[in-house]
């Protein structure tokens, strides 16, 4: 499983890259703050809406600490996506919300 800092992410959207988040917390968890851009398919919901993801994309996950972000890379791995997981998650990110 291919993974990628906090930080790196944060650097990337800072030069205008263009990325295709998804947040796999409860919404309950989003409404305090997401990454700007990211979409909000909570764990529990990735299996009913993967058929909403681009196989051809490549998509970073985060969750709050990086542990369910984790079961959804490997996951949508299993399936053939290009996933990323952000290791750590929302608690060590430190950009904008």
């Amino acid at each position: 499983m291919r993974e990628v800092t906090a930080k790196e992410v944060e650097t990337w959207l800072n030069e205008g890259k263009t990325l295709n988040l998804i947040d796999v917390r409860e919404v309950d968890e989003v409404k305090a703050g997401k990454i700007p851009g990211a979409i909000n398919i909570p764990l529990g919901l990735v299996e009913f809406r993967m058929h909403e993801l681009d196989q051809s994309k490549e998509y970073i996950m985060v969750c709050r600490s990086g542990a369910r972000s984790s079961r959804a890379t490997q996951f949508l791995e299993s399936y053939g996506f290009k996933v990323i997981n952000m290791a750590g998650g929302i608690l060590v990110w430190e950009g904008k919300m």
